[in-house]
């Protein structure tokens, strides 16, 4: 696995970031871990860690995730949570997968899949875009909003992203399947997140989402 580094996007994760980091330590791979530089005290909480910390120079989360990936230097890329959330044993899963995949999505709702932390809300608002993406984009995915991704570097790179916000996630499945980019998924547990307290407004986070569908559209 020391072609996969994992991009950690983290924002007030001082109580879960340190927590994983030391599970992760079983893993042959690097780990850019992207924040505000004004983060101080999740910054503190890592600092022995053998991590590399990027200080965002913009703000939100689709511009810390498409500026660590820019700071990527191996083949692959994983989209990796702070909070805990995500299972760590599916890693060599998903790079196996994406050997013969541009990119490889892990999903809450295949068959062996399922969650701790998903919410009605959560719930809903996915089932309701992945119907939206297949029908408007053809996108054969099941979970489209869960973003425990592993992919390419330079694939990914191709696809331009702009967003600094939430939209990153539609952005890149639409531009994706746009560009004719290979990908498949693969069943994943989400676990309950360390922290216990999602950092982000749910039904602000879909509306996000809504006008990116409908402005793509």
């Amino acid at each position: 696995m020391s072609e996969l580094t994992l991009i950690i996007p983290a924002k007030n994760e001082k109580e879960s970031l340190p927590k994983v980091l030391r599970i992760l330590k079983n893993y042959n791979c690097k780990i850019i871990v992207s924040l505000q530089k004004d983060d101080y005290e999740t910054i503190e909480s890592i600092k022995d860690f053998d991590v590399k910390i990027y200080e965002q120079t913009g703000l939100g989360y689709g511009n810390s995730l498409r500026e660590g990936i820019n700071q990527c230097s191996t083949k692959y890329f994983c989209i990796y949570n702070a909070d805990g959330s995500f299972e760590e044993k599916d890693l060599k899963q998903m790079l196996i997968n994406c050997e013969k995949n541009d990119f490889v999505f892990a999903s809450r709702y295949l068959r062996g899949g399922g969650s701790d932390d998903d919410t009605i809300v959560t719930y809903v608002g996915n089932k309701f875009f992945s119907l939206v993406g297949r029908l408007l984009f053809s996108l054969n995915l099941t979970d489209i909003l869960y973003t425990y991704v592993t992919g390419k570097t330079t694939i990914f790179r191709e696809l331009n992203i702009k967003s600094d916000d939430f939209r990153f996630c539609v952005e890149f499945t639409i531009k994706m399947k746009l560009s004719n980019k290979s990908y498949t998924s693969i069943p994943s547990y989400e676990k309950k997140r360390i922290g216990g307290k999602k950092k982000v407004n749910e039904i602000k986070f879909n509306r996000a989402r809504v006008m990116r569908f409908l402005h793509s559209g």
